[in-house]
């Protein structure tokens, strides 16, 4: 639908002229950089390996190697992929806002 001559479109019952745009707000984040998510990765697989062997090491000592590590990646792939790495990123962007918050700051003193 388009406007008639000498009318404006609105937005939320105001006239386009009246929004108010915050440009930060609008702003798109950057993805970290594959060696951040490289390092963040790891950081969340490690020390879920480490426990699951420590926790799982007496109970499948016996097995063959590979149903162990197959066993162990069932529980520790999901586990970082849906909970851990997610968590680690938003805290990863979490900092990354408040340092580019902090240096506007700084900038505009």
């Amino acid at each position: 639908m388009r406007p008639k001559d000498g009318m404006t479109m609105e937005k939320d019952c105001k006239p386009l002229e009246e929004v108010e745009t915050d440009v930060t707000s609008h702003r798109l984040t950057t993805a970290p950089s594959v060696h951040v998510r490289a390092l963040i990765t790891w950081m969340v697989i490690f020390p879920l390996v480490a426990i699951g062997m420590t926790v799982t090491g007496p109970l499948i000592e016996h097995w063959n190697p590979v149903l162990r590590a197959l066993t162990l990646t069932l529980v520790v792939v999901p586990t970082a992929v849906y909970i851990g790495v997610p968590r680690l990123l938003d805290v990863y962007n979490w900092t990354a806002r408040v340092r580019g918050k902090s240096r506007v700051r700084n900038a505009t003193r």
